[in-house]
């Protein structure tokens, strides 16, 4: 299995907007951090696409990546959603229109957001094309296969909604996470690979702190932790340098392996 991380940054991204710090400024192409989302590619060759979020093409074009079998959404945030039309140039060379697997909450907020993707009356006048998403409502502790991934949504919370963590195989993946419960906890430990969100060195009131998500990482216990969602306040460096072993900063652009 291998992993790519499309985007690695929080919802404002790196560089931010009207901001001049010594991150936003950096030469470091690590400390460029474009709004979070992944792809995940099975031995079997099935590509899954893990959140759409407002870089996606950019970000598939820079992974030259052009196959989508399947989309994973962890919840429904702007920066994680937002580039959904960009599934356009996906859905325009399939048969079929693409599975997206969400909660039904989730789901409920993308038929209000991009009805135009997933209502099937709706069509595009001759000589256009629209992006066409196929929903399927998937429940946390309840597994469902896409090709040969296995897949385990289990729930985390976040602020005043919930979100999907995804363990597929040997890898968990977990984004905008306050804490991460006993039930979600006992679905991820003996993963070989976890990714893990981790916003401020301080408490925030809906994410884990990077303190908070190293305890997360070593209670499962992965060989290998990644955080992601990170912000302009701290260098790649500078993080990587202070984290403990086995635990690094994920970067956009990074691929790695899963075995």
């Amino acid at each position: 299995m291998k992993l790519t991380f499309l985007g690695t940054g929080t919802s404002f991204g790196v560089p931010q907007i009207g901001c001049h710090c010594r991150v936003c400024r950096s030469s470091d192409p690590r400390d460029r951090r474009t709004r979070v989302g992944a792809v995940v590619e099975t031995d079997g060759g099935v590509q899954i696409l893990i959140d759409t979020p407002p870089e996606l093409r950019l970000q598939l074009v820079t992974a030259g990546i052009d196959k989508v079998d399947a989309v994973l959404m962890t919840h429904e945030h702007a920066d994680h959603t937002h580039g959904m039309d960009d599934l356009r140039a996906i859905t325009v060379r399939r048969d079929s229109p693409l599975p997206v697997y969400a909660s039904a909450e989730t789901h409920a907020a993308l038929a209000q957001k991009f009805a135009y993707i997933f209502d099937e009356k709706l069509r595009p006048l001759a000589g256009t094309s629209k992006p066409e998403g196929a929903a399927r409502v998937v429940t946390a502790g309840t597994a469902f296969d896409i090709g040969d991934a296995h897949v385990m949504p289990f729930q985390v919370p976040h602020g005043h909604v919930m979100v999907l963590g995804f363990r597929i195989g040997p890898l968990a993946y977990i984004t905008d996470a306050k804490s991460v419960p006993d039930d979600a906890l006992q679905q991820i430990v003996g993963v070989k690979v976890l990714v893990l969100n981790a916003l401020f060195r301080v408490d925030h009131p809906t994410h884990l702190s990077i303190p908070e998500a190293v305890r997360v990482a070593q209670a499962v216990g992965a060989e290998r932790t990644f955080l992601t969602h990170l912000t302009h306040d701290y260098l790649h460096a500078d993080l990587e340098a202070e984290l403990p072993r086995g635990i690094a900063p994920a970067f956009d652009g990074l691929t790695l392996r899963v075995d």
